[in-house]
C-alpha cells in the first residue's frame, strides 16, 4: 500500500490581510507583543499585501530596503518605521494599557 504525501505552503499572513479593518487588528495585535522586529516582520506583510512597490514610491525608500528592512531579521530605524507606516495610509495612536 503507497502512502500519501501531504503538500504544504508556508503560512504567509500576506494573503489574509483583505482589508484595513484586517490590518489594523494585524498591526494591534504584533504591537502588543513589544517586539520590533516582529513590527518589522508585519508591516513587511502588509506591504506585501498592499504592493511594496507603491509602498517604495509613496516613502522615497527602495524596495530592496524595504524587503530588508521589513524582513524580521532586523530592526530598522525609527524614521523608516514611521514612513512605512504614514505610506501604507495608517497612523500610530496612543492610548492607556
Amino acid at each position: 500500500m503507497r502512502k500519501a504525501t501531504l503538500r504544504t505552503r508556508a503560512f504567509d499572513p500576506a494573503n489574509y490581510l483583505e482589508s484595513d479593518a484586517d490590518i489594523a487588528a494585524y498591526l494591534d495585535a504584533v504591537l502588543e507583543e513589544n517586539d520590533p522586529a516582529l513590527l518589522a516582520a508585519a508591516l513587511g506583510d502588509i506591504a506585501r499585501a498592499k504592493g511594496m512597490s507603491q509602498l517604495a514610491r509613496d516613502t522615497g525608500l527602495s524596495r530592496e530596503s524595504l524587503y530588508k528592512g521589513l524582513s524580521g531579521e532586523r530592526v530598522p530605524s525609527a524614521e523608516t518605521l514611521m514612513k512605512v507606516i504614514r505610506g501604507l495610509g495608517f497612523k500610530l495612536t496612543v492610548s492607556p494599557s
